[in-house]
């Protein structure tokens, strides 16, 4: 396990694995990130014979993403980012609309629990070159739900920016390994949820 040396102690280390695979680990790293969230970066090295004792050290559940905020551990995505918005709320980690916040919370949410054959038929890899690579029906009806969920967002809550409600939320984060997706395997996509 490796921790970026040379600077200050943060407040915050988030414990990750490879952001080029490891979709759940860059969602909490992209949000604090662009929100300007000091944090030191402890990387786990995964899928090697000592993965599990690293993990076990810094998780309680044997997975990455893991905060860890001054001694308080905070584990699983949309955990990660509920926490955030709790300790930040000036950082708009929610919409401040109710009917915004709901859908927002839907959508990560669905995003959280779902969509796992876009999951698995495309596989996070930001190294890979692009290329077609077509779904499955399921895999399919599933990319196309994404598209009319995101589509929602935009039409209903998106106009004060170019994220999905606007400015940038916890939504953004967990969609955004799905965005590389799209662009990695080409995904089509409509003019309006480009």
């Amino acid at each position: 396990m490796a921790v970026h040396a040379g600077r200050k102690m943060a407040e915050f280390t988030l414990y990750i694995g490879n952001k080029c695979f490891s979709s759940w680990s860059l969602r909490p790293w992209l949000a604090m990130r662009h929100l300007e969230i000091p944090f030191e970066e402890g990387f786990v090295r995964l899928r090697t014979p000592e993965t599990f004792a690293n993990l076990a050290k810094v998780s309680p559940t044997g997975q990455v993403p893991v905060l860890n905020h001054n001694g308080k551990i905070v584990w699983e995505t949309l955990a990660i980012l509920e926490y955030l918005a709790d300790l930040f709320p000036e950082k708009k980690l929610w919409p401040a609309d109710i009917d915004a916040r709901a859908l927002a919370r839907s959508a990560a949410s669905e995003m959280h629990s779902g969509f796992r054959e876009v999951r698995y038929g495309w596989p996070m890899n930001l190294r890979r070159p692009k290329g077609h690579k077509p779904l499955d029906a399921e895999g399919e009806a599933q990319r196309a739900r994404i598209e009319a969920l995101w589509r929602e967002c935009r039409e209903k809550y998106g106009r004060g920016g170019p994220f999905l409600f606007g400015h940038f939320t916890a939504a953004d984060a967990m969609y955004a390994p799905v965005v590389t997706r799209f662009d990695t395997y080409g995904g089509t996509l409509g003019p309006d949820t480009r």
